[in-house]
């Protein structure tokens, strides 16, 4: 057994005006937030006291990890590399839950207080099952189950590389997606309000600007992409956009597949093409977390797979925050050559 590193990072308490812009903007009542390393990624404050487990996380070199800033087409690609992986069985992938085929490293930090309000509702025995096993996939540490999983295990973070494993992608294949971050944003946007731990009360223009200020999850956004972009030339490194799946999906999925060592047939690409499409994925269950709404995890009037468009961002952004956003995104890149595609 390896000897265990100690955690490298510091952590820095938020300001008071930090504190108090959370305070008004999201309505749940535990979210506590702290900047982590040099870069300040702003994580749940409960990260602190697991960081060294996910900096020391095991890896082998048969698990598969797909790493993403959220709503970068993270669900699209882990359903696709888990397809390719396990043989096409689309039988399971139709009825087994995603977060349970492809485990959330660090969900549970958002859910240990849900999961005690949960746990004080009455239902009949059949529901309260149900509940159980949806509460262990969301709300307790992933990592002892890791230890416990045969291989390949695949893996699903939106963690910077910088606060995983330093042996990660020299390790394991690692499948990095990105997106243009007003996509990014406006996706964020509907999700802040899709989840209850979050609820966020105001418009989309005060979420811009906390994303745009480093002050939403897991942000700095460029930060967070730059470091994989670094890495995008590595063997077990695949650095993917969002938007190349819509240009062509086919091409896409061919890209992954060689990357996993699969290849395909003219009528498994035909029908695989079929199940990725945004029109059928909005209609799986499997991957729109569903079975977590019948318990409160959502609130009414949003979903998790909402458009899947590439440009519908256009409609939340004004001129103003057009400017803004082309301003924002041309002072990050001026010292790098990653570009988000156009579609």
């Amino acid at each position: 057994m390896e000897a265990r590193v100690p955690y490298p990072y510091e952590f820095k308490e938020i300001s008071d005006e930090e504190k108090a812009e959370v305070a008004r903007l999201f309505r749940y009542p535990h979210i506590e937030s702290i900047r982590v390393g040099p870069k300040g990624y702003l994580m749940q404050k409960r990260f602190r006291d697991h960081a060294e487990d996910f900096y020391n996380l095991p890896i082998r070199p048969d698990d598969l990890f797909v790493v993403s800033y959220q709503r970068s087409g993270t669900t699209l690609t882990q359903e696709l590399t888990w397809l390719l992986m396990n043989n096409l069985d689309y039988t399971t992938a139709l009825n087994v839950p995603i977060s349970h085929r492809y485990p959330f490293l660090e969900i549970f930090m958002y859910y240990e207080d849900f999961r005690k309000e949960q746990q004080k509702n009455s239902y009949d025995v059949e529901t309260k099952e149900k509940l159980q096993k949806t509460l262990e996939v969301m709300s307790l540490p992933v990592v002892e189950k890791l230890a416990a999983m045969p291989s390949p295990r695949f893996i699903k973070t939106h963690m910077p590389l910088s606060l995983l494993t330093p042996t990660l992608v020299d390790t394991a294949k690692t499948v990095y997606i990105a997106r243009d971050p007003r996509a990014v944003a406006v996706s964020s946007y509907h999700h802040a309000k899709l989840f209850k731990v979050l609820d966020f009360a105001g418009e989309f223009k005060e979420f811009w600007h906390l994303f745009r200020k480093d002050r939403y999850m897991i942000t700095p956004f460029f930060e967070h992409l730059k470091e994989a972009w670094e890495k995008r030339h590595h063997p077990n490194m695949l650095f993917l956009f969002y938007e190349e799946f819509a240009k062509d999906l086919p091409a896409t999925i061919r890209r992954v597949a060689a990357f996993v060592g699969k290849e395909l047939n003219d009528e498994q690409m035909a029908r695989l093409c079929d199940h990725m499409s945004v029109e059928n994925f909005k209609k799986n269950k499997s991957v729109n977390y569903e079975d977590l709404r019948e318990f409160g995890f959502f609130l009414p009037n949003e979903t998790f797979i909402r458009k899947g468009k590439s440009d519908d961002w256009r409609n939340y952004f004004d001129e103003e925050l057009s400017l803004d956003a082309q301003r924002w995104i041309d002072d990050n890149l001026k010292d790098t050559d990653l570009r988000f595609p156009t579609v």
